[in-house]
């Protein structure tokens, strides 16, 4: 028991210090591109960390806190994924060292064939 409790804390620390490290990454990255990372990535982790560490606290919580993390983990790219292509079809917001264009060369911008 006093186990889970020092792996609960453990969780719950280093989820929130990742869950910190996010926010500041939103607030310090220089470009949207760069924000996205922090913003998905890390929350990603950060959230499932922390909410490990209420399952090892609570563990009568774990099956709530299973559908949560599965909810995160099954919406956080999703929703990366639509914002940098929102972000891609402004064309003031592309790098300047973009090599490649993907998205351009396969006919696809804008939200619909040309």
């Amino acid at each position: 028991m006093i186990f889970l409790s020092i792996a609960g804390h453990v969780l719950l620390v280093s989820g929130g210090f990742i869950l910190f490290t996010s926010g500041l990454g939103i607030l310090r990255m220089p470009d949207v591109w760069n924000r996205l990372h922090a913003g998905t990535k890390a929350t990603t982790l950060g959230s499932i960390l922390f909410l490990a560490g209420i399952g090892c606290l609570e563990p009568t919580w774990i099956p709530k806190l299973f559908l949560i993390v599965l909810f995160i983990i099954l919406t956080n790219p999703v929703s990366g994924h639509a914002l940098a292509r929102a972000v891609h079809m402004r064309p003031e917001e592309k790098p300047d060292n973009l090599l490649e264009d993907d998205l351009a060369e396969s006919g696809f911008e804008g939200g619909e064939e040309q």
